[in-house]
């Protein structure tokens, strides 16, 4: 059971793998050393914290607090924390945990950490053996939290300092735009950043037109990139696009394939596609997409049981390249304040992609998610109190 330290706050808990998501009242523990207390404000939605709640990709244990997308202001800071410019009241960003002890880690790739799943998905970032949640319910029964460093569907949250990014933001920011920085942003435009680095002539494509999809595409603009195909099956995100800097859009509906409709306008293939669908037919048709050297990005989750049959010979003599790219190879204490610096000077317009709800409607934000009629669903915990 807790002690008298234990802070009352509310969070959206499923209880079971493939249970609801339920706001409800929590408890959270005294924040450890290295550990911030933080009061979330805006909470992007994703489509894996609609996976981790059905079972599709493995959690610590349940009941669970997802949720990794978060904007808050800092309540409270452990006494280890090494950042000291971090100070109470500081607007900051959440984003995803890391080892920093793999080779990655020390290369400042954190996106690409060995133990990605273990410490975003098994475990929590506090000391002490097996689950060792902040959070329980009021009964003292465990909840898992911490989930990608920060489980940020909850009005307040205790998180390790690792995932505590201080962006130079206030709170006269637009800062209901910004969460998806955390993830979703950060995975599409680090993507481009890093992984890919296009220069201005060469030609791109992004499959899939959701935040990740979009984010890569500013990303490109940013950069200069001249020829950028988006590529969907809805028309009014190809609109979209145009209007954030597609040069030529793709309904892959008009077409037998997305490489009949990228040959359609560039008969020699394009230098570089951006894979954002996690769908194993467009992964492979994206390959064939592909001009003479050039090179495919998988940011999409394809399922465990996928099989991208690829012709290998193919692959190997035109030169073309696939990678896996997690969490766009990014550093996000670099990547979120460069994302926020070009967003201030309109060069990275999010604000043009999200849509805020208040937390007690998640039920319709998720639904509006899943039917495309938003792009990201963004849940505003104003209207929430922190305990009855």
């Amino acid at each position: 059971m807790h002690d008298l330290k234990s802070i009352p706050t509310k969070a959206y808990v499923v209880e079971k793998k493939g249970a609801p998501f339920v706001l409800q009242d929590i408890l959270l523990d005294e924040i450890q050393s290295h550990e911030v207390l933080v009061e979330i404000l805006y909470t992007g939605l994703c489509h894996t914290d609609i996976v981790v709640q059905h079972g599709g990709m493995p959690v610590g244990g349940y009941p669970a607090i997802l949720g990794h997308e978060g904007v808050g202001v800092v309540r409270k800071i452990g006494l280890s924390v090494s950042n000291r410019s971090l100070l109470p009241g500081d607007i900051v960003i959440l984003s995803f945990h890391a080892c920093q002890q793999c080779r990655y880690c020390r290369e400042g790739k954190l996106g690409s950490c060995t133990r990605m799943t273990e410490v975003n998905f098994i475990r929590t970032g506090r000391d002490g053996p097996g689950m060792n949640s902040p959070a329980s319910l009021p009964d003292g029964t465990p909840v898992f939290a911490q989930f990608f460093g920060q489980s940020s569907l909850s009005k307040l949250m205790i998180v390790p300092e690792s995932s505590v990014v201080k962006a130079g933001l206030c709170l006269e920011d637009n800062l209901s735009c910004l969460p998806s920085l955390s993830c979703g942003y950060l995975t599409g435009a680090g993507t481009v950043f890093n992984a890919l680095q296009p220069k201005q002539s060469d030609t791109i494509a992004v499959v899939g037109m959701g935040a990740v999809g979009f984010a890569a595409l500013m990303a490109a603009r940013a950069l200069g990139v001249a020829q950028i195909i988006a590529v969907d099956i809805v028309d009014e995100k190809l609109q979209m696009a145009i209007s954030l800097g597609a040069t030529h859009t793709i309904n892959s509906r008009a077409f037998q394939d997305i490489n009949e409709g990228i040959r359609s306008i560039f008969p020699d293939g394009v230098d570089m596609i951006v894979e954002a669908t996690g769908i194993a037919i467009l992964a492979e048709a994206s390959v064939k997409a592909l001009a003479h050297g050039g090179t495919l990005a998988l940011v999409g989750a394809l399922p465990p049981e996928a099989d991208i049959k690829i012709n290998g010979l193919d692959v190997l003599t035109s030169c073309k390249k696939i990678v896996g790219v997690i969490e766009g190879s990014s550093n996000p204490h670099e990547m979120i304040p460069r994302l926020v610096e070009l967003y201030k000077q309109s060069k990275f317009p999010v604000d043009k992609l999200s849509k805020v709800y208040p937390a007690e409607q998640l039920d319709q934000a998720l639904e509006d998610l899943k039917t495309g009629k938003v792009i990201k669903p963004v849940l505003s915990w104003e209207s929430v109190a922190s305990s009855k």
